[in-house]
């Protein structure tokens, strides 16, 4: 039986919300549809709406409903900087999801004027470098995600609303790490717009929302129908929308008393591995950090060897993005915390959730300590074009913009 570790990258959809969206998939009618099938499927979608917004602390006429975290996030970064005109400022953090920095990028590159923000070594955004940032002039969109995705750190997000919205810019988050382990109330927030999507506490691939403030202007991204307040065209999912709402509401309930048990789980891994694998670093380990994900760092190892040995000893876990699976590239959220490039490429996230247990952990620290070992002989012998020991002197190649303004 594998042991999945990898939470933060999909979990499994809860029984209780497979079957609200399977009994929704066995129902007709298009919610915008004026017939007695379509208003009963406008009522179903109404009533997730409700329920979503309930469970995050907005009104109902602030959700809308997208296929995920990625197209809400585009829809917020975008919808904002378009809604303002050309040549506008763009902030983001330098350590945002793919899906806020390359919306960002190419803003850049369609003339708007984006700047990342550093972060310390902990992974948290520089405050003081927001504030400097936004007292140089006009910024129109400002996006700092609630919880990083690799390394779970937590960004000072009411403070960054705070400044962001007295210098009279639209500020975001992606909220989508957060909302099933933090007590996240858009209301209370101060943001005007807050991306979540399912898949990341218990929900279906596929249902996300953008909470946006209903004074807040957005151009849409994409153009048809007209449905979501004018701004996100398309014929709506009433099964996704019900199963996301119930996902959101269970893991919402469910909060408190999770966030402790997976607390103690993680804990308990994180020592465990220091205490058998000399030479391990806990990435962000003096910042607010998620409750349920490890990141850590191994000396004289790279990912890749790590993932594949722990996934032939049952073990899945990741080495941070799963949208970045693939590439053996070093991180660029490491590398704008300082770490150096082969730091950065010799780093492993554990992330438990709802199914996970103490046997789970059990396997991490029976298999890691084999798996480090034999990564670090094979990274001991010497390669073509590598020096002894897998410490590669150039820096790698990051998929990070950096467009105008950055400094």
């Amino acid at each position: 039986m594998p042991h999945y570790l990898d939470h933060s990258a999909t979990t499994p959809v809860r029984p209780e919300v497979a079957a609200v969206h399977a009994e929704e998939l066995a129902r007709v009618g298009n919610p915008s549809s004026l017939h007695a099938a379509g208003r009963r499927a406008r009522r179903r979608l109404e009533e997730a709406r409700e329920e979503l917004a309930a469970a995050l602390g907005a009104e109902p006429a602030e959700v809308l409903f997208t296929a995920g975290g990625t197209e809400a996030d585009n829809l917020a970064v975008k919808g904002a900087a378009w809604a303002q005109g050309p040549g506008c400022r763009v902030l983001v953090s330098a350590v945002e999801h793919h899906a806020v920095l390359d919306a960002a990028a190419w803003l850049g590159e369609q003339g708007h004027d984006v700047e990342l923000l550093p972060v310390d070594g902990q992974g948290v955004v520089d405050l003081t470098v927001l504030a400097d940032r936004l007292a140089r002039g006009p910024a129109t969109v400002v996006s700092v995600m609630w919880a990083n995705n690799e390394t779970g750190v937590v960004q000072p997000v009411a403070e960054v609303a705070r400044l962001a919205r007295e210098a009279g810019a639209v500020v975001h988050s992606d909220a989508v790490q957060a909302v099933a382990y933090l007590a996240v109330d858009f209301t209370d927030s101060g943001l005007d717009a807050m991306s979540v999507t399912g898949h990341k506490l218990g929900g279906p691939v596929g249902a996300g929302a953008l909470l946006a403030r209903r004074e807040l202007s957005l151009t849409p991204v994409h153009h048809g129908g007209g449905q979501e307040r004018g701004v996100r065209s398309g014929t709506l999912d009433v099964a996704g929308a019900s199963a996301l709402a119930h996902a959101v509401s269970l893991a919402v309930a469910e909060r408190e008393s999770e966030a402790a048990r997976l607390r103690g789980l993680r804990d308990r891994l994180v020592a465990g591995v220091q205490a058998t694998v000399p030479g391990t670093r806990l990435t962000g380990d003096g910042a607010p950090r998620l409750p349920h994900l490890a990141h850590l760092t191994i000396e004289g190892t790279d990912a890749d060897s790590l993932l594949l040995g722990l996934d032939m000893a049952g073990v899945h876990a990741s080495a941070g993005s799963a949208c970045q699976a693939g590439v053996q590239e070093a991180s660029y959220v490491l590398l704008a915390m300082g770490y150096s490039p082969a730091e950065a490429r010799a780093a492993l996230r554990f992330s438990l959730g709802r199914t996970s247990t103490e046997a789970d952990v059990d396997a991490v620290l029976h298999a890691l300590p084999g798996v480090v070992a034999s990564s670090r002989r094979a990274n001991a012998v010497p390669r073509p074009g590598r020096p002894a020991g897998g410490r590669d002197t150039a820096p790698a190649r990051s998929s990070v913009v950096v467009t105008a303004g950055d400094s």
